[in-house]
């Protein structure tokens, strides 16, 4: 499934966020509903917290989101019985740290967060919060894929995600329903207003079209969305520039530290540069996976004013993510494992790539990695 088609966003589709995050009355939000309350006939747990690290008091603190290179990790699986890898979870989530990204995400769409259980979620989550604190990162965000089907799940999904250590969670629009939903984006403005009511941990709106059978949501939602004190950014992988400088535009402040209070991230880094052209904070990106330090640096070169060697970078990051966009996390996973000795295989049902198409895949993300390798 490609993260973005070539296309502009269509006029007018789906029409109808602004503070940095700060710790939450979690009390209050989690009274805004007695229908989402957490008693436990209201939502069944489907993990058992004796199967999972606990989490370090100090895991639960104020993570703020700045302008930079996020990282949606792929979740990693034993060849054979496909059962969690964590080893290599804490490892890689390691690896990107010390290239210096300004945060991860996990259960996004490279995450493979459709193949997995409630319980295998937040071991995913709390694995890599702690690999983050045991290796000195302990500051860096984890934002935590947390959209469901339904309004309730996805508040039962940030609820864990906070349980997990996540800081942040990434929420997609319900799709399944909608062509019975309200005109004018009023079920979806409902959704993410009653989710981030409720949720113990900030949302960032994700506008992923190929994601939720061509749902994309206009700039004048989002906008709408971004005055609640609890959406604190926007990922856009529908690949619209012009939407994310509308975005920008309507939503510019900086907290008392100078980062921005609503983030706005590309979700693709083919098109890293044009969001900081047009004033977005940086991306949120699969390719990231492989080459970090390419991300970073082309996004460091932008910003210091080296304008031909970021757009030299940039058609390298566009080339290279030519080849993920066409495979999504399979060419990815294979790229990660012929260029860098690790990945393996995304769950069943998505195929295995053979031999040649893994060469073919390691071939594609050859340039790129050589740019990374020289960093």
């Amino acid at each position: 499934m490609s993260p973005h088609s070539d296309a502009p966003s269509p006029p007018g589709s789906y029409i109808p966020f602004i503070n940095m995050y700060r710790p939450t009355n979690s009390s209050s939000l989690r009274n805004a509903s007695s229908v989402y309350s957490e008693s436990g006939s209201q939502f069944s747990r489907s993990f058992d917290s004796t199967s999972v690290s606990s989490i370090d008091s100090d895991d639960h603190v104020a993570r703020p989101l700045v302008p930079g290179i996020y990282v949606p990790t792929v979740c990693f699986f034993d060849s054979e019985s496909e059962d969690l890898d964590l080893e290599t979870t804490a490892s890689h989530a390691v690896r990107l740290a010390k290239a210096g990204v300004a945060g991860l995400a996990t259960q996004g769409s490279n995450g493979e967060a459709v193949h997995l259980t409630h319980s295998e979620r937040h071991t995913v989550t709390s694995t890599t919060r702690r690999a983050l604190r045991e290796a000195g990162y302990s500051h860096l965000p984890i934002i935590v894929g947390c959209g469901a089907q339904s309004t309730r799940e996805t508040i039962q999904y940030c609820r864990e995600a906070y349980e997990a250590g996540g800081d942040y969670a990434l929420v997609l629009p319900p799709s399944y329903y909608s062509p019975l939903f309200a005109p004018n984006s009023k079920s979806v403005l409902q959704f993410f207003t009653t989710v981030a009511d409720a949720s113990p941990i900030p949302l960032i709106i994700y506008n992923y079209p190929g994601a939720v059978g061509g749902m994309d949501l206009s700039s004048d939602t989002i906008i709408q969305l971004s005055k609640h004190e609890n959406i604190v950014g926007v990922k856009l992988t529908c690949g619209n520039t012009g939407k994310l400088n509308r975005i920008v535009a309507a939503t510019r402040s900086s907290t008392s530290s100078g980062n921005p209070s609503f983030i706005v991230l590309g979700g693709s880094a083919d098109f890293l540069v044009q969001s900081l052209v047009g004033g977005g904070h940086g991306i949120l990106a699969g390719l990231a996976n492989l080459a970090p330090k390419a991300c970073i640096q082309t996004m460091s070169a932008f910003q210091s004013g080296a304008i031909s060697e970021a757009q030299e970078m940039q058609e390298i990051l566009a080339r290279g993510d030519w080849a993920a966009i066409q495979g999504g996390v399979v060419s990815t996973k294979a790229g990660m494992q012929g260029c860098l000795g690790y990945g393996g295989y995304a769950r069943s049902p998505l195929p295995r790539p053979t031999r040649e198409e893994s060469e073919r895949w390691k071939g594609m993300f050859s340039e790129l990695m050589k740019l990374e390798k020289n960093l």
